[in-house]
């Protein structure tokens, strides 16, 4: 079987490798966090305005922290998330946090066979496309799942980045997606130092092909915005220039670093 045909199992893997120096790192700061801060940023929240009384899906969502800080808005909401280990640690954050936020392990193209009901809301953010193969059916499921006139909330690390090598001196991979990324790498961003090793399969998508798998399937597009600069200290060779505004130091403000995206379901 070749590492295309079984990806779900090795990144499955590769995010369970992960999750206990992620919970460990300052990087996602859970101790902080359980204490009572955000995970989100003022990129998120501006989007998804006051979500008081609204149901929310959360796809992809890690061991929960962006779903808790939701839930803690006083939205309704579910993470899932294809890695058991992080799904079984946002659970007992949710617990040790009071939260009621609910998480469902799956993989993303499998959640019809776990979930039944639509929502006011889905969102997912940061690094979470790239791990999918296709879009159009994450399309389609987005639009399955939102209630007519619910809106999608996405921002997401822009397809320029993705294109450099890990230093970000030169071109290193095809900005459309010709074919899947397979890599191993030595610790993960959010520990760089970790002694942990993972394999992953991934695939690059362009803006064009975002877009047009949202609008395929029924939805309209109501915002699109991009952004100089990421909220996450996740690459190499950054500098911070303003708190939680992090860019590659050679590159300045020459790239754009992350998008947006709110999109509404047509009724």
């Amino acid at each position: 079987m070749t590492p295309e045909t079984n990806y779900i199992e090795i990144n499955k893997q590769s995010w369970n490798n992960r999750t206990e120096a992620h919970l460990k790192s300052d990087f996602y700061n859970l101790e902080e966090f359980i204490k009572g801060a955000t995970s989100l940023n003022s990129i998120e929240l501006d989007l998804l305005g006051d979500i008081k009384g609204k149901s929310i899906l959360h796809l992809q969502c890690h061991f929960g922290q962006d779903t808790i800080s939701l839930n803690r808005l006083g939205a309704n909401v579910i993470g899932i998330d294809l890695s058991d280990k992080a799904i079984e640690s946002a659970r007992k954050i949710a617990i040790d946090t009071n939260s009621t936020a609910e998480f469902i392990c799956c993989d993303l193209y499998d959640i019809e066979n776990h979930l039944d009901k639509q929502f006011d809301i889905v969102f997912t953010s940061y690094g979470t496309i790239t791990w999918l193969p296709d879009l159009d059916q994450w399309g389609k499921l987005i639009s399955k799942f939102l209630k007519p006139n619910g809106k999608f909330v996405f921002a997401e690390f822009h397809p320029v980045v993705w294109m450099f090598d890990d230093n970000f001196d030169k071109i290193g991979y095809n900005y459309f997606n010709v074919e899947s990324i397979i890599e191993t790498e030595n610790g993960t961003y959010a520990d760089r130092n970790a002694d942990i090793s993972q394999s992953y399969v991934t695939w690059n998508h362009s803006m064009s092909k975002v877009i047009t798998s949202l609008i395929d399937n029924g939805m309209e597009l109501k915002q699109f915005q991009e952004y100089d600069y990421s909220p996450y200290n996740c690459f190499n060779k950054t500098f911070e220039f303003e708190p939680k505004k992090y860019r590659i130091k050679h590159l300045e403000n020459k790239i754009p670093m992350v998008y947006s995206i709110v999109a509404k379901k047509k009724n």
